[in-house]
């Protein structure tokens, strides 16, 4: 599967639904499996290789000031969330991770407190694949993360001000209501 392709099956799952994480995954199994399994396995290594290519300290720091704490696997499921916003704001947010703080809904969470998670965009492949062939995701390479790069304490909040200024301005010293 080609880039092009990977991202307009994302759009077509995003369209008319908000952009809640559970539909638009519930909507790109559907779409996925419509496909031939061939297709299916593209995408399962597409999005192999745009996790790779998110995998940042700096997206990494976004995310844990974002949703206040990030494991390994947290930081997996906020991409996963990542994912479902699309092209443009997943590229804007990998190439500047402080980009997120222009974002509606990142900034409401400034407010209330919500998270951004989406483990399920990280299962789509293997759920279209059993719903289209009745079997498993054949194993598929692994796309190997590069290394974190410079790696910071993401509760130090001068370096996440210095790192992140515009989320930082709206999670380390939130708005008021």
């Amino acid at each position: 599967m080609r880039t092009d392709d990977f991202w307009q099956l994302i759009d077509r799952a995003r369209a008319g639904g908000g952009g809640a994480a559970g539909p638009v995954a519930a909507r790109a199994v559907a779409l996925l499996a419509e496909r031939d399994a061939a297709d299916i396995v593209g995408y399962a290594q597409h999005q192999r290789r745009v996790m790779a290519a998110s995998h940042r300290a700096d997206l990494w720091g976004a995310a844990y000031l974002i949703n206040g704490g990030a494991s390994d696997d947290g930081f997996e499921y906020f991409r996963g969330w990542l994912i479902t916003q699309g092209r443009e704001v997943f590229a804007r947010a990998v190439a500047d991770p402080d980009s997120l703080a222009a974002l509606p809904q990142i900034r409401q969470a400034a407010l209330t407190g919500e998270e951004f998670e989406a483990e399920q965009m990280l299962t789509v492949a293997e759920e279209a694949y059993r719903k289209a062939t009745a079997s498993e995701l054949p194993a598929v390479p692994e796309t190997p993360y590069p290394e974190l790069g410079e790696f910071w304490d993401f509760d130090d909040e001068e370096e996440a001000r210095r790192r992140l200024p515009k989320l930082a301005a709206l999670f380390v010293e939130p708005p008021e209501e």
